[in-house]
This record gives C-alpha cells, structure tokens and sequence, in this order.
C-alpha cells in the first residue's frame, strides 16, 4: 500500500479578531517563534504566522471565535523545565500530566484559551 501522506506542513491555532498583537507576545516573544510572512494574497485575512522547527504555526482569525479545550497541538521543546517556569512567571496556568512513553509534558493555555501541549523526549 502506498502512502499519500508525508508529514505536517502547518497547524492552525484559532483566534479572536483583532488579535495579532497578543499572538505575536505570546508564540513570537515568550515561547521565542520566528514569525514568517504570510503570501500577499492571504494578508487581508489577518493573522499571524510562525516557524517551530520545519513546520509553521499559523494563527488565524476566526469571527465567532471559540477556544479549543481538547484540541491541541503538541509542541516538543527542550528545556521543558525552563519553558515551564518561564510560562508561570508571564502568568499563566500550568497543568501537570503524567508522562508518556518516555516524554515528560505539560498544558497550559495561550492568551486566547486554547490548549496547548509541551513535551520534552527524556
């Protein structure tokens, strides 16, 4: 059987209007993403979009925006401790998890309420 699939391009994180400022502080600034240029022809959308590692995070405005409390990206880090720590002193809420399969993780929520997760490979 062949397979179609290669890999992950992109995620897309949802947001409320106008928030571009708040994602910048918080994927570009805190957790240190590059942000890369979004095409010409899709600017007029508003958003932000970011790097981490060779896939892109891109965050994109939603009108009747809703926080996903499931849904999450997984995001590996190193120095998870560091990261942990640098979260809760910029103020936002750490959930402990048990690890998995030799990765140690941690949730939190971005600005907007989504879930997000941080794993680091031991």
């Amino acid at each position: 059987m062949s397979t179609f699939l290669t890999g992950i391009d992109h995620i897309q994180i949802a947001s409320p209007p106008d928030s571009e400022d708040t994602a910048r502080k918080f994927y570009g600034e805190l957790l240190s993403m590059e942000e890369i240029s979004k095409p010409p022809n899709l600017q007029g959308r508003g958003g932000c979009w970011f790097i981490c590692g060779s896939q892109e995070v891109h965050i994109g405005i939603q009108k009747d925006f809703v926080a996903a409390k499931k849904a999450h990206p997984g995001f590996t880090v190193h120095a998870l401790e560091e990261l942990k720590l640098r979260l809760a002193e910029a103020g936002y809420a750490i959930h402990e998890e048990a690890p998995i399969d030799g990765r140690s993780r941690f949730f939190t929520n971005d600005p907007f309420g989504n879930r997000i997760e941080f794993l680091e490979f031991e």
